[in-house]
């Protein structure tokens, strides 16, 4: 089942005082209630102990949005929330370090009466397939009951709750890999998932009030084309004109202050990062 209404329009942010700002002006925003981002996982790959991979909690006036399922999140989950309070969720790529936790979250919900059938799942194109391949026949219709798939061709838009949500095709190795962009009460998340650099991912966050972006490498590491490193991601935050920065999906073994450093060389705004059980306002 796919949702092909149209994606919604950048929403404008205030610019935070007191920086070396050499991103673009961005226009004064609304005062609506705040978007509520929890961070459930932020290892890249594979986590630190007792760490998780990608995976956040997305929130609006009682909507709960899972975002991403990678290994540990749903039992992070549950510190904020029920497994039978998720209301809708996202999947960004096919990689299991993002979307592993979707097999108990399937458990629970089915075997376990934990929530009722047909919870909105998004994924791009194929995934539900990939999904589906480990599981027997008898599982597999059981997954298919459970979830309501809607798989996405990168840059469709579509609604679920209060969110509006457009999708965007990242740079990475040659997946259908989706970035998100999340509108609801006047505020903007925009999300890189895993890429490279790529100028859409300018394009889906511009003038967003909070990208949370992928920052897997450090300067002077190999880098491959189909992740960012720190810097990159400051560099295209900047150019996207946003008013914060989260770095997410930090490769283990780096050291996280240096990366933040980097990214704040490339970006000349204030950056945070991503760790699990952190939670932000995004307002727009």
């Amino acid at each position: 089942m796919l949702d092909r209404r149209p994606g919604a329009v950048p929403a404008p942010g205030d610019p935070v005082p007191g920086t070396r700002d050499r991103r673009p002006a961005r226009a004064q925003g609304g005062g609506g209630r705040a978007v509520e981002l929890t961070v459930l996982g932020a290892s890249g790959t594979w986590p630190n102990g007792g760490a998780a991979t990608s995976g956040y909690l997305v929130r609006h006036e009682g909507f709960n949005l899972y975002v991403d399922a990678g290994t540990g999140t749903l039992a992070n989950l549950q510190r904020h929330i029920g497994i039978a309070d998720i209301h809708g969720i996202l999947i960004s790529h096919e990689h299991p370090d993002h979307f592993v936790d979707l097999y108990p979250t399937f458990y629970a919900r089915h075997y376990g009466a934990l929530g009722p059938p047909g919870l909105p799942l998004y994924a791009p194109v194929r995934f539900a397939g990939r999904a589906e391949g480990l599981l027997s026949e008898d599982s597999r219709r059981a997954m298919r009951q459970a979830f309501d798939w809607h798989e996405l061709e990168p840059g469709e838009g579509f609604e679920v709750g209060p969110f509006r949500v457009r999708t965007a095709l990242m740079e990475h190795l040659g997946l259908p890999a989706l970035g998100f962009r999340l509108e609801a009460g006047g505020a903007t998340l925009a999300y890189t998932g895993d890429t490279g650099p790529t100028a859409a991912i300018e394009t889906l966050a511009a003038g967003a009030d909070v990208l949370l972006s992928e920052a897997t490498w450090q300067d002077g590491e190999e880098l491959l084309p189909f992740h960012l490193s720190a810097r990159q991601a400051g560099e295209h935050a900047a150019r996207a004109g946003v008013g914060r920065l989260v770095l997410t999906h930090i490769w283990p073994t780096v050291d996280r202050e240096r990366s933040r450093e980097q990214a704040a060389d490339g970006f000349g705004g204030p950056v945070e990062l991503a760790a699990e059980g952190m939670r932000l306002e995004v307002r727009g």
